[in-house]
């Protein structure tokens, strides 16, 4: 079966007006502000626009030769008109930016919190590049323009809307200039919104992948270390680079020829401003002053047209940036309902299962039984299909084919209460949160006491590091702290199952990492976390899986021995040879 990796959605126009509206319906008084920031600007840029009209009054004064206190006058109301417009717009621009910014840190806490609410498998599907471009490129650039164009848009649309009004009472002739030009903002407009969405979303796109490339060498650093395999990583990360580029130039050449369609619109409207100022003047129907100050709105209008224009560049990546951060919040997942499953028993069956990751199965068939306390162990080659097994188990994948069945429940059906109490998963990568200790323990059963927390750390062998912390529990770990040891590490994760108390337990290689000195106390913590629960042990060390009830050997994506570990040597198979070489490696 072929499973072909999906990224998350672009959301569309809809569904974004729909989230934008529900964002800022969770600001409190949302409407008031923003009316209030809508008076604002509309005075600030009726107040500017009459600058320029007093302008063309001064002229009429001094062709008129009229006294100077007349000219200290309109010298004194210009500048206060000047300085209240100021004050009026930039204080709309305060509250239409401070709406905006809440609106976009409430979106990505959603977008975060409905990505740590998917299933593993729908992240793993869509890429963790895609995410992590999408929580941080794609905010940034949201942010970037909202803070570059709010101002800009609202400033340059009331300016256009105030101008025009004022131009109509000065004379109607002059509604010529606008239904000439408008037409052909217009045609710039739609030329350039045709073709640029597309061209923007495909460079987002292609930042997803460049993220992808880069996490992929990064966190894979000692495999492709390991196999020579730099130069082959460094080409990949350079393709997709060279992508982002040609794709950027590409949506900004669509830039380019709004350019010269402005050029020609800014061209032809001061044309006819010069003709029809020209006409009416020879006419006797204006001064030369009105029709100086009407030249002179309309040369100030070319600026706020130009940046309305303009900004549509920044405009539409932007929208492109919020299409896929909505594309995420959008389809939040849904809390699946309790199953009703009785009291965790620590049950496991798979029937038949089949799973696969693209072309080839990474697990074909697969069907075994855990019954409740029993360990079961699982070995074999890299790539034979342990993980894969475990985590379907977990439910961190969902099968292609067949069942998963804990406690006669599928495994994709129990609720996330349900799913905690019987199912708890180790990996050989885990993480320490940054904070305190108390803090990353108490993640496990946020009540514990701290009698229950030394507890636990002492049963995973913990407390020869533990003692030498500065300030015990108070100790800050993790990121901003201090860095422990991958063993103290897997230690803290094991402590964690334990404080969780779930009725199965997962172990995925969780004892990868001990080294000679730290093997035994690793080992013997993740006998504790086992003792008298049902366990799957994808075993990194034989002696490990030797200890087991029960071994399951695999190769090629399905099961091809199981048994006890006597039994299996016994048999003279693939276990008795794997055996064989490690008892003469050790």
């Amino acid at each position: 079966m072929d499973r072909a990796s999906t990224s998350f959605p672009l959301a569309t126009l809809p569904q974004v007006r729909h989230e934008v509206g529900r964002q800022l319906a969770r600001i409190p008084h949302a409407g008031r502000w923003f009316a209030l920031a809508i008076v604002l600007l509309s005075a600030g840029s009726f107040a500017t626009v009459n600058v320029p009209r007093l302008l063309g009054h001064i002229v009429d004064l001094v062709a008129q030769n009229q006294p100077a206190e007349q000219l200290w006058q309109t010298g004194g109301l210009l500048l206060g008109i000047a300085i209240t417009g100021g004050v009026l717009s930039a204080s709309g621009f305060y509250l239409v930016v401070r709406m905006a910014e809440r609106v976009i840190a409430n979106l990505r806490e959603d977008m975060v919190g409905t990505a740590l609410g998917l299933p593993t498998h729908r992240v793993e599907d869509a890429g963790t590049g895609d995410l992590v471009s999408r929580s941080t490129d794609d905010v940034a650039e949201l942010s970037s323009a909202v803070t570059e164009t709010i101002p800009i848009l609202t400033s340059s649309m009331f300016t256009i809307l105030a101008t025009t009004i004022t131009l109509f009472t000065m004379d109607w002739r002059f509604l010529i200039i606008p239904l000439l030009v408008g037409p052909v903002y217009y045609l710039a407009s739609r030329h350039y919104l045709g073709r640029a969405p597309g061209r923007y979303a495909r460079e987002r796109a292609a930042m997803a992948e460049r993220a992808r490339r880069v996490l992929e060498a990064i966190r894979g650093r000692a495999t492709v270390r390991a196999f020579s395999m730099e130069e082959q990583m460094h080409t990949r990360i350079e393709n997709a680079s060279w992508t982002v580029v040609t794709r950027g130039i590409r949506a900004r050449t669509t830039m380019l020829i709004l350019t010269t369609w402005m050029l020609c619109a800014e061209f032809l409207m001061l044309a006819l401003g010069l003709f029809i100022g020209y006409w009416l003047v020879a006419a006797g129907d204006m001064t030369v002053g009105a029709v100086t100050g009407a030249l002179l709105m309309l040369i100030r209008l070319r600026g706020p047209m130009n940046m309305f224009m303009r900004v549509l560049d920044t405009v539409q990546s932007g929208y492109a940036s919020l299409a896929r951060i909505v594309g995420v919040v959008a389809d939040p997942p849904v809390p699946v309902p309790d199953s009703g499953a009785s009291a965790p028993e620590g049950r496991v069956e798979l029937r038949n299962v089949s799973f696969s990751y693209g072309n080839d199965w990474a697990v074909r068939d697969v069907s075994l039984h855990i019954h409740p306390g029993e360990t079961v162990a699982v070995v074999g080659a890299s790539g034979a299909g342990k993980t894969t097994v475990a985590a379907l188990v977990a439910g961190l994948r969902v099968p292609d084919e067949g069942e998963v069945l804990v406690d006669g429940f599928p495994v994709a059906e129990l609720s996330d209460r349900e799913r905690i109490a019987r199912l708890a998963m180790v990996s050989q990568e885990v993480h320490v949160f940054s904070g305190t200790l108390r803090q990353d323990l108490t993640l496990a059963r946020p009540g514990a006491t701290d009698s229950e927390l030394l507890a636990v750390l002492e049963r995973v062998q913990a407390r020869d590091w533990f003692d030498k912390l500065p300030d015990g529990l108070d100790t800050v770990v993790g990121a901003r702290g201090i860095q422990l040891e991958p063993v103290a590490a897997q230690q803290l994760a094991l402590a964690r199952v334990l404080l969780l108390d779930p009725a199965i337990v997962i172990m995925d290689e969780a004892t990868a990492e001990a080294g000679s000195a730290g093997a035994g106390a690793l080992e013997a913590a993740a006998e504790e976390v086992t003792r008298d629960r049902s366990a799957l042990v994808v075993a990194h060390r034989l002696d490990q899986a030797s200890r087991a009830d029960r071994i399951l050997v695999m190769d090629g994506g399905r099961i091809v021995e199981q048994g006890t570990h006597g039994e299996l040597i016994a048999r003279g198979g693939i276990y008795h040879r794997l055996w064989s070489a490690w008892s003469v490696g050790r």
